[in-house]
């Protein structure tokens, strides 16, 4: 499964707004180093160094494509290709982000509180994630891999679980003194109407789904869930569609 720097960025200004409310909300003030994990093109990268100007900012991603996007975006700074989930620091870091990335990771019981140790005394974590499970664009695409003639491949897709709010703040109070957790729910503008859903979610969603089928497969799933988003999001009157998305914001203290 690889990731696509050029179809996540097309609704760059969308994905964008949540990090910079998360990156906002962090307490820290004097941070002298700073790591994004799954940086992607580097978007969220941006909003860290231009909240932190005077601070070593470096990101990480998995995807060789995502960070040749972010070396051009930001060829300032530092970017390398690995894997977030054994990621350690070599010295305590005063600010971790991770924008839209660790829902791809499995054991957050183990990899939330790991996270935490790579921080100074005082330092933060600040995580967002996708809380959107249960609404149609997500529900439609686990409804389409059962009932296509593609069941056999993906029906069964096992994909890393998402928790509760209650959950994360059971797992990193004990290791923070202070855990702040919030929920919210963005509507996203998307001219174009029910192909611009599709296009969104092919560049994150979708995407397990469609890595395991052949062109003619893929091609016939996007059709269905195609028009499974024209019944399920109808246009406004000007043809936008407003994609309502929850996401959920953790900033952790050390």
């Amino acid at each position: 499964m690889t990731w696509s720097a050029a179809q996540y960025s097309t609704f760059e200004n969308e994905r964008t707004r949540p990090v910079r409310d998360l990156v906002a909300a962090l307490p820290n003030q004097a941070v002298a180093s700073a790591v994004d994990l799954g940086c992607g093109p580097g978007n969220s990268t941006q909003v860290l160094a231009r909240r932190y100007p005077e601070a070593q900012v470096t990101g990480l991603d998995s995807s060789a494509d995502m960070i040749a996007a972010a070396r051009q975006r930001l060829p300032q700074l530092a970017f390398d290709v690995g894997d977030i989930g054994s990621w350690s620091a070599e010295q305590g870091v005063d600010v971790i982000l991770a924008n839209a990335s660790l829902q791809w990771l499995p054991d957050h019981a183990q990899l939330y509180p790991h996270l935490v140790r790579q921080l100074v005394a005082g330092g933060s974590l600040a995580i967002q994630t996708p809380d959107n499970l249960d609404e149609p664009a997500h529900r439609q695409i686990r409804e389409i891999a059962r009932r296509g003639a593609w069941a056999s491949k993906v029906a069964d897709l096992k994909l890393p679980p998402r928790h509760t709010a209650a959950y994360y703040y059971d797992v990193l109070s004990p290791h923070c003194r202070r855990v702040d957790v919030w929920r919210t729910t963005y509507y996203h503008p998307l001219a174009g109407g029910a192909p611009a859903v599709v296009e969104w979610f092919k560049g994150s969603a979708l995407r397990p789904y469609l890595a395991a089928l052949d062109a003619q497969e893929q091609a016939d799933f996007l059709q269905y869930y195609l028009q499974a988003m024209e019944q399920a999001y109808p246009p406004a009157a000007d043809g936008t569609v407003l994609l309502p998305f929850p996401r959920l914001f953790i900033v952790a203290t050390r």
